[in-house]
C-alpha cells in the first residue's frame, strides 16, 4: 500500500523538537516513519526517522546529494546556481534548463542570513557532491584522515587535551563552575584541524569566532562571517601557494587549477573548518554531560577506561551532535516507508530518529557504554548512524571518534570529582542543527 499524501507536517522549529529532539522524533518515528517538514523560507521536504528508511536514503543510489544530477548523471565540475535562460531579444531563441529541485541546504541558509554571493560554496563543496565529483574531493584529503594517520596525531590530541584540562580551574567564576563546552569541547577540535590544515595559530581565534555565528544558525553577524572566511579562505590559499608547508592548505593549493576549481578550494577549507570542529565539540559536551547524568555508567568506564572507544560509539548513538542530514534528492520516482516519493523531492534522514528506532536497537532509550562492544547485540560498533552511513560517511569520523576517547580519558582521569553544576534536565541545549 502506497500514498501519495503527507502522514504528518512536523516543523523543525517547534519547541519541543528544539528542547528534547531524541523524544520529539521518538514520538514521530511510531505515529509515522515518513514526514513532510516545513522551516518558514524552505520548500517543503520529507523527513525519514527509522532506521532502515535513513539507512536507505543515505546509500540507495537513487537518493543524491547534488540537485542539478536528478536532471542527468553528476558531472565531475564545479556546481554554481543554476540560471535559466530565456527565448531571447530581435527573434534570437535560447534553450531553457529543465527546472532542478529547489536547493533546500541553500534556501536554509537563504532563510538565516546568508548572502546570495556565498551560495555557491554551498553547492560547490564535497557535502553536495556525488559520483565522480565527490570521489575526486574526497580524495583530496582522505588521507589525512584516515585510521593510520588519525592514530598518528593521538599523542598530539592527548597532550592539547592535558593543557586544555590543566587549566579549567583558572576559568571558573566564585561558584567554582566552569563551562567545559567554551574552555575545553570547543579548543581542543578547533586546535587540532587548525593544526591540521595549517592555519596560523594567530588567525586561529578569529576563525573561531566565525565558524560561532555558523554553529548558531542565524542572527546578526552570519553575512559578515562567511563573507570573511570566503575571503580568509582565499588570503590562506594565495599564502601557501606562496609558501607550501606539509599540511592540507598546502595540498589543496597546489591541486587548485588542476584537480580543483577556485570555488571548490574555499568550499573544502570551508567545509573541513567547520565541520572539523562543531560536531567534535558537540559530542564532547552532550557525551560529559550524559555520562555524568548516569552515574552507573560512568562508574563502569571509570573502572575500565578500556571501554571508552565503545562508550564513545554508544553516545554518538544516545545523543550524537547531529540531529538531520544533509538533504538528499530523488533521481527517480519511488516508494519510501510505503510512500511515494516522486522525482526531485527532497528527503531528510532524521539520524537522531534513526538512532532510537527500537527496531534496530534493544532498549534504544537507555544508555549502554557496553552496547557497542558486544558483537552478539543490536547496535554493534558501527551500526549506529552518527557518522552517516554509505560513499558520504563523515569524512572525519576517525577523528572525531579519537578526539572524543582522548578527551573523556583525560577529563575522567583529571578530574575524579567531575559533576554537573545543575541537575541533567536544566543543562542549556543549544539550537536544533536540523533546523
Amino acid at each position: 500500500m502506497t500514498t501519495a499524501e503527507p502522514v504528518e507536517t512536523v516543523d523543525l522549529r517547534a519547541e519541543h523538537l528544539i528542547r528534547d529532539p531524541f523524544a520529539a522524533f521518538a514520538d514521530l518515528r511510531e505515529r509515522a516513519p515518513l514526514a513532510r517538514a516545513t522551516i518558514p523560507g524552505v520548500d517543503p521536504f520529507w523527513i525519514a526517522v527509522r532506521y532502515q528508511d535513513v539507512r536507505t536514503v543515505l546509500s540507495d543510489p537513487r537518493f543524491v546529494n547534488e540537485v542539478n544530477a536528478v536532471d542527468g548523471p553528476a558531472q565531475d565540475t564545479a556546481i554554481s546556481p543554476a540560471q535559466d535562460t530565456t527565448t531571447g531579444p530581435a527573434g534570437t531563441t535560447e534553450e531553457t534548463a529543465a527546472p532542478v529541485p529547489a536547493h533546500r541546504t541553500e534556501q536554509v541558509w537563504r532563510a538565516r542570513g546568508m548572502p546570495p554571493e556565498c551560495a555557491q560554496y554551498l553547492r560547490a563543496g564535497v557535502f553536495g557532491a556525488d559520483g565522480a565529483r565527490h570521489r575526486r574531493m574526497r580524495g583530496l584529503v582522505h588521507p589525512a584522515f584516515t585510521a593510520g594517520a588519525v592514530e598518528r596525531l593521538r599523542p598530539r590530541i592527548e597532550r592539547l587535551a592535558e593543557e586544555y584540562a590543566r587549566v579549567l580551574p583558572e576559568q571558573a567564576g566564585p561558584d567554582g563552575v566552569v563551562d567545559l563546552v567554551a574552555h575545553f569541547a570547543y579548543p581542543l577540535p578547533v586546535t587540532v584541524i587548525c593544526e591540521l590544515l595549517g592555519i596560523p595559530e594567530a588567525d586561529r581565534p578569529q576563525w573561531r569566532t566565525w565558524s560561532s555565528y555558523l554553529g548558531r544558525g542565524a542572527g546578526p553577524g552570519l553575512d559578515g562571517a562567511l563573507r570573511a572566511m570566503v575571503a580568509a579562505a582565499r588570503e590562506l590559499v594565495g599564502r601557501r601557494r606562496a609558501e607550501p608547508a606539509e599540511d592540507l592548505l598546502s595540498r589543496l593549493a597546489a591541486a587548485e587549477g588542476d584537480t580543483l576549481a577556485p570555488v571548490e578550494t574555499v568550499s573544502l577549507i570551508l567545509n573541513l573548518i567547520v565541520a572539523g570542529h562543531e560536531t567534535t565539540a558537540t559530542l564532547i559536551g552532550n557525551g560529559t554531560a550524559a555520562l555524568l547524568a548516569h552515574p552507573d555508567q560512568l562508574a563502569t568506564v571509570r573502572a575500565d577506561p578500556g571501554l571508552l572507544p565503545a562508550a564513545v560509539d554508544e553516545l554518538m548513538r544516545w545523543c550524537g551532535p547531529t540531529i538531520g542530514g544533509v538533504p538528499r534528492y530523488a533521481t527517480e520516482d519511488l516508494i519510501l516507508a510505503g510512500t511515494l516519493i516522486r522525482r526531485g523531492e527532497a528527503v531528510m534522514p532524521i539520524l537522531a530518529g534513526a538512532n532510537h528506532d527500537p527496531r534496530a536497537y534493544a532498549e534504544p532509550e537507555r544508555l549502554d557504554v557496553c552496547r557497542a562492544g558486544t558483537p552478539d547485540r543490536p547496535g554493534h560498533h558501527e551500526a549506529h548512524l552518527g557518522f552517516g552511513h554509505g560513499t558520504h560517511r563523515c569524512l572525519g569520523a576517525a577523528l572525531a571518534h579519537q578526539q572524543a576517547v582522548v578527551a573523556f580519558g583525560v577529563l575522567l582521569r583529571t578530574y575524579p570529582r567531575l559533576a554537573l553544576a545543575v541537575g541533567p534536565e536544566a543543562v542549556e541545549r543549544g539550537p536544533n542543527p536540523a533546523a
